[in-house]
């Protein structure tokens, strides 16, 4: 009986009919992605041919040594990883954002919401003004004290949620709020005692979101994080579905109601504090993204998960091309492109959906 009512729709899915098949659309998603990442290694102020670039690629995976010359050292040490690491953290941020809304029974709520960006920004602005992360403006040392600030936080909203007992989602949102503006507030202070205007670029560029730091060693962790969350939650489908009907509907069917908000808010903050600590603060995609292939394959997590993931994953490589692109002289930041190009594209989407009643 509970897998029955399970596989019925929820409210949020009946109320947005799935126009696309999630199958085919991942697959197309899939292939615009492998050619999106061709063209974010082709593309920059050096042009290299996609076969050259497929050439080096495969010499490289298959043990090959390099070819003399600058084009393998553009496409393997510089471009490859910065690629790789943009899809993956537009991935993660289609993951979390999918995860949190179901966690707080809100599509437009956002991860962020829950504080731990704030934390991570709050760790990685302290080691570049007081000198942790010397080791360069993205590097290791920023990487890691922008982690242990997320850590920090989600202990810490996490005390607060549970004091008293219970996990409800008004007091983890309150809670995230509150810690997060606090955060935010102690964050703009430091800002404000960066010792030099370069000191000061750097933070702020951060702030904005950057994947200019990205290397094979930075790409570690991420590559790990997400696939494995990714599975995760796949296996979490039915209880994220049963979420959406609500506490008292999902206790009925079997589902560990205050279990499974635990292991979303554990899951969604230790990867919000890995994906901030590689790229910075990126606005707006795990916002975006989980609604806009909400309206398109529904709301039903088994199909939901992968198809965020994959439309993240293309958004934020596309973004970050028309961030190395766009200006001849400087390199546009990556939050700034996202919030240009998603606050009109969901103001659109949501124009549309509350003009048909849906």
């Amino acid at each position: 009986m509970a897998n029955a009512l399970l596989s019925r729709k929820s409210p949020e899915t009946r109320t947005q009919p799935r126009a696309v098949p999630a199958g085919p659309l991942a697959a197309v998603l899939a292939v615009a992605l492998l050619l999106a990442l061709t063209a974010a290694v082709s593309w920059g102020s050096t042009s290299i041919p996609p076969g050259e670039v497929w050439g080096v690629v495969w010499r490289r995976l298959s043990g090959e040594p390099p070819r003399p010359g600058t084009n393998d050292l553009i496409v393997w040490q510089l471009r490859v990883p910065r690629a790789v690491l943009a899809a993956l953290v537009g991935a993660g941020l289609g993951l979390v954002g999918t995860a949190v809304q179901a966690l707080v029974r809100n599509p437009l709520a956002d991860p962020y919401l829950l504080g731990i960006s704030n934390g991570a920004s709050l760790g990685a602005v302290g080691a570049i003004v007081l000198g942790a992360g010397a080791g360069g403006a993205l590097g290791l040392g920023l990487s890691a004290a922008a982690f242990a600030g997320a850590l920090a936080t989600f202990a810490l909203v996490w005390a607060v949620a549970r004091r008293g007992g219970g996990f409800a989602p008004l007091r983890l949102v309150l809670a995230g709020v509150a810690i997060g503006q606090f955060l935010s507030g102690f964050t703009s202070y430091l800002v404000l005692q960066a010792g030099d205007e370069q000191q000061t670029h750097s933070v702020l560029f951060w702030l904005m979101g950057s994947l200019g730091g990205a290397n094979w060693q930075l790409l570690a962790v991420p590559a790990v994080a997400v696939p494995a969350v990714l599975l995760l939650l796949q296996a979490r489908a039915r209880g994220l579905n049963a979420l959406l009907m609500g506490d008292e509907t999902a206790a009925g069917l079997g589902i560990d109601v205050v279990r499974l908000r635990r292991e979303l808010f554990t899951v969604t903050s230790l990867l919000t504090g890995v994906l901030v600590a590689v790229s910075g603060a990126i606005a707006f995609v795990a916002l975006m993204v989980p609604h806009v292939c909400r309206l398109v394959v529904g709301g039903d997590h088994r199909r939901l998960l992968p198809v965020s993931a994959l439309f993240g994953a293309l958004l934020l490589v596309v973004v970050d091309i028309v961030c190395r692109t766009a200006m001849d002289t400087q390199e546009l930041p990556v939050g700034v492109v996202t919030s240009l190009i998603g606050a009109p594209a969901l103001l659109y989407l949501l124009d549309r959906r509350l003009g048909s009643g849906s």
